[in-house]
């Protein structure tokens, strides 16, 4: 097992001027086992330096090349810290100009080594921002270009899913007034990528400035909170429409609160009997959580989990099959059909009816929070905030500071 050492910060040449001289190198862990050195030197640029673990204890370190501390990079002997990450890594380094492709192709990379899942930001960079900024040099773009860009996003139309070699479709309005604001809400989310992509290469010192794409502001005023739930006597009806598979998926989301993602996921040890919980192992923001059930849920699923084995998937179909990536969108269109459940719903709208009805029942909005995942209750208010008013009030008239105001008696308020 490699021992774990303290990371330092090596980004830019500033902050390593401040580290101390020595021949020992300063070491940031850039993956499992691999780590970019670099020797402080004195009255000259510093080294960089790579150490790879190669198992019981041992390592092998290479020198890689001499930082871009008093000269510019040229990816070959002098280089920056991008480029030595790459090269520890055994990676080519890329000279030459640095594109707003390249850009993208290093924080999709840093999300989905790091972060959560970084396939919806592929899927917007492969569809919006490769094709019209993707060959643009990150130190030469422009706000003008951006937000030409980000417009023409808002004014195009939503495009439909299609078949990989097929000519694009494209979703047909609404007609409902509310297109504008779906495009151009949808066109920050792509901005968003796209800033992000900019901010990481501006970090990591590969372009001077980042004075360029922080004078673009996303459209104002088009997130609109999505409040669609159901009401109980609609639950009731939905699970009586479920055939017997899909009815256990539909009720594990209603006791829960949990995504479709999380519920497929989880296997019968995943439910402890004991404390009446549902252990989510890996969210969607990639951390872990334990979801509180009710009595009723409790006994739910302990009916599910009855006499299985602990590995077992929870929500199995009956012919021994679990429940596949998209496999709930057919039947939920089904079962809404036969309980006349319209508009049709998602099944994501389960997770919404769960968080409405319990903030409606006074569950206090961190308690919902942290239930669904959340690290705080900036999303349970956006979306459910208006469904407890009263118990707003309450909290408000119990707990607001009381200064001793007393009505003047002679003061009578004309009717």
């Amino acid at each position: 097992m490699a021992r774990t050492l303290r990371d330092t910060r090596l980004e830019t040449a500033e902050a390593r001027r401040k580290l101390a001289v020595r021949g020992k190198p300063y070491w940031r862990l850039i993956e499992e086992g691999v780590h970019l050195g670099y020797r402080r030197l004195k009255g000259r640029a510093g080294t960089w330096v790579s150490r790879r673990y190669i198992g019981n204890q041992q390592y092998v370190t290479d020198g890689i090349g001499i930082a871009d501390d008093n000269s510019n990079p040229d990816g070959d002997t002098i280089l920056n810290f991008k480029q030595a990450q790459d090269k520890a890594r055994g990676r080519p380094v890329k000279s030459g100009p640095y594109t707003v492709n390249d850009a993208t192709a290093a924080y999709l990379e840093f999300l989905e080594n790091n972060r959560k899942s970084g396939a919806d930001a592929r899927y917007r960079y492969e569809l919006h921002i490769r094709p019209a900024l993707g060959e643009i040099q990150v130190a030469q773009i422009t706000a003008d270009q951006i937000r030409k860009w980000h417009a023409n996003l808002a004014k195009s139309p939503a495009l439909a899913r299609t078949r990989e070699g097929d000519e694009q479709n494209q979703r047909k309005p609404k007609g409902d007034g509310d297109d504008l604001r779906r495009r151009r809400a949808s066109a920050n989310r792509v901005l968003t990528v796209l800033k992000a992509a900019l901010n990481m290469a501006w970090r990591e010192n590969r372009t001077p400035s980042n004075a360029e794409w922080s004078r673009v502001e996303p459209f104002e005023n088009v997130e609109v909170a999505r409040v669609r739930y159901l009401d109980l006597a609609e639950c009731k009806r939905l699970i009586d429409g479920c055939d017997s598979d899909f009815r256990l998926l539909v009720q594990g989301a209603l006791q829960t609160g949990a995504r479709y993602g999380e519920l497929i996921k989880l296997a019968v040890s995943d439910f402890n009997r004991d404390s009446g919980t549902i252990a989510i192992r890996q969210s969607k923001s990639g951390k872990s959580r334990h979801i509180v059930l009710t009595d009723e849920g409790t006994k739910f699923f302990q009916q599910v989990c009855a006499g299985r084995a602990g590995n077992s998937p929870m929500f199995a179909k009956a012919s021994g099959a679990v429940w596949k990536k998209s496999e709930q969108a057919r039947p939920m269109a089904t079962v809404c059909e036969v309980a006349s459940i319209k508009p049709c719903i998602s099944f994501h709208v389960l997770r919404h009816t769960w968080a409405s009805l319990s903030v409606m029942n006074d569950v206090p909005l961190m308690i919902v929070a942290r239930n669904l995942g959340h690290s705080d209750t900036r999303m349970v208010e956006k979306h459910y905030g208006h469904l407890a008013p009263d118990y707003i009030k309450e909290a408000i008239r119990k707990g607001a500071p009381k200064f001793g105001f007393k009505p003047d008696k002679k003061i009578v308020a004309l009717s």
